[in-house]
């Protein structure tokens, strides 16, 4: 194989078989349930990377289920966001993210550096309640409620808050162990579209673990607790800071 047929076709790994294909990755009836809390300043600021800027210490705890997205199948996440402002634009930086699946993983921190690990988390209805889990073997790490549907709120408020752009920190290692790519990368949501959003009373609890360490943004105080299922589209990431330069 040449030279030059390598990289025509290197797109992801490995390259014979990519673990993903290529994009757009189109998400259907993707589901959340997102309890944002109010954490400790002193806590957020240490995490939060330069050129980014803490707006307020509120962390957003998503749990998420994804039974239909392009190329990546059925799966399940989790992710803590940490509420911040790029050049003068809310937005949301993603500090932790686990999901149950390869593919997603695999794409996730190839293409944009979402920082994923694999864990089981699950979201689903039980009677009249959301609720929401992250485990790591056989070690509960969080659980988060929420009453099932009990007031909607308006699709396009729900909309405004996934147009918000996301922020994720993309590290490559060079063969050595330095750091080959070191990037915060832009990312937003398009084609958005909302097939319902609610409100209601919600509750988080999180759990120490060593290599899933979401309780060490504790939760100070519930903010509010909202249910959202959506169509959307995932874009490519663009990189606005490149800390090697």
């Amino acid at each position: 194989m040449s030279a030059d047929a390598v990289l025509k076709a290197a797109f992801a790994m490995p390259l014979h078989s990519p673990s993903y294909p290529v994009g757009p990755y189109r998400f259907v009836d993707r589901e959340y349930v997102i309890v944002s809390y109010r954490t400790d300043r002193e806590i957020l600021e240490q995490l939060v990377p330069e050129p980014l800027e803490l707006a307020e210490p509120i962390v957003k705890c998503e749990f998420i289920r994804m039974p239909d997205s392009t190329g990546f199948g059925a799966y399940q996440g989790l992710a803590q966001v940490i509420s911040v402002r790029y050049a003068g634009e809310l937005g949301g930086y993603t500090h932790a993210m686990y999901l149950d699946a390869h593919a997603p993983i695999a794409g996730g921190r190839e293409l944009w550096g979402f920082p994923q690990k694999l864990a089981r988390p699950a979201l689903s209805v039980e009677r009249d309640t959301m609720v929401g889990t992250l485990n790591c073997g056989p070690v509960k790490v969080a659980v988060g409620t929420m009453g099932y549907k009990h007031k909607a709120i308006a699709t396009e408020a729900a909309r405004t808050f996934l147009a918000e752009p996301g922020f994720v920190l993309k590290i490559i290692p060079d063969v050595d162990g330095s750091p080959r790519i070191c990037e915060l990368v832009r990312y937003r949501l398009r084609d958005v579209r909302v097939k319902g959003a609610w409100t209601g009373p919600g509750s988080l609890s999180l759990y120490p673990h060593a290599l899933a360490p979401v309780a060490d943004i504790p939760v100070r105080e519930i903010l509010s607790s909202v249910h959202l299922i959506a169509d959307l589209t995932l874009e490519l990431g663009e990189v606005v800071h490149d800390y090697m330069a």
